[in-house]
């Protein structure tokens, strides 16, 4: 049976997710993810593309949000755990992503500072407004709060085990693990070879086919597959650019019409609810992959 294996919010965009055995699925995703984002003075916003250390800034957020806590995953920096109290009626900064203009709410010069320091660049650290009014793109329109695009990026572990594979066996190259995807529900499935049956996911990439999705009383609508870039080459733990896989392997046999290197994909929420680690996901609605 295809089922959750694994449920990862980022609170702060481009830095360490936090893998959880239960979540609540709001309309913009799983409760705090990219409700932060790190920006440069001018409100551009910072990715592991230039700045890999991002990668290296563990954060976690209070259920209720009102505080975030930064802390350091390289032990030789010397930068101690930073407590955030989370503010929603401080100055607004007008940022941009990826060429998309929104604003963000300024937490602070004890952040910046703090982030500043930590990636050897000026930055700024902005949260979400509660009135962020966000419409995403894709074949079902959602919104979210600082993701890339939609709320949702799902993958299963029989595409990861399936790109290993190939990358083991055309360059030797050793397995990655699923972090440099940075999802945010991984499935997992059985060992049987069901197209579209309860085992689904055993099969690789099934989820580019998967229009409806249930967990639960949650439900997903298929937007978009989700393109691949630089950031997919960044070692998670060392933050730092380590070879040239996956996107090696995958501009082999993932690329698409229009040139994108895709792999998983990315999802509205159309019902929001409570999600679990060992929760079936159940495909309601088929679809004829976009490859």
């Amino acid at each position: 049976m295809a089922h959750v294996a694994d449920l990862i919010s980022y609170p702060v965009k481009g830095c360490r997710g936090t893998s959880m055995s239960e979540a609540v699925l709001t309309p913009a995703g799983l409760a705090h993810d990219r409700g932060f984002m790190v920006v440069s003075e001018e409100g551009l916003h910072r990715t592991q593309r230039r700045h890999p250390r991002l990668a290296l800034v563990q954060p976690a957020v209070s259920h209720d949000g009102s505080r975030l806590t930064l802390d350091s995953a390289d032990s030789a920096s010397g930068h101690g755990t930073l407590h955030v109290d989370v503010t929603t009626s401080a100055p607004r900064r007008d940022v941009d992503l990826f060429g998309a203009a929104f604003q963000g709410i300024d937490q602070g010069d004890e952040a910046a500072a703090w982030l500043s320091e930590f990636l050897g660049a000026a930055s700024r650290l902005v949260r979400v407004p509660p009135d962020h009014d966000r419409i995403t793109d894709g074949w079902t329109p959602g919104t979210s709060g600082y993701a890339d695009s939609s709320a949702v990026h799902l993958l299963t572990r029989s595409s990861l085990t399936s790109l290993n594979r190939r990358m083991a066996a055309e360059h030797g190259a050793p397995p990655l693990p699923m972090d440099r995807f940075r999802p945010n529900i991984v499935v997992d499935g059985g060992r049987g070879e069901h197209r579209d049956g309860a085992d689904w996911a055993a099969v690789p990439h099934a989820e580019d086919r998967a229009r409806r999705i249930r967990i639960g009383a949650a439900e997903l609508g298929y937007a978009k597959l989700a393109v691949r870039c630089a950031v997919t080459l960044v070692d998670q733990e060392a933050g730092a650019r380590q070879g040239r896989e996956p996107l090696r392997t995958l501009a082999r046999y993932r690329r698409t019409a229009s040139g994108g290197v895709v792999f998983g994909a990315k999802f509205s929420v159309v019902r929001p609810g409570k999600l679990s680690v060992g929760d079936e996901v159940a495909v309601q609605e088929w679809g004829e992959a976009e490859m």
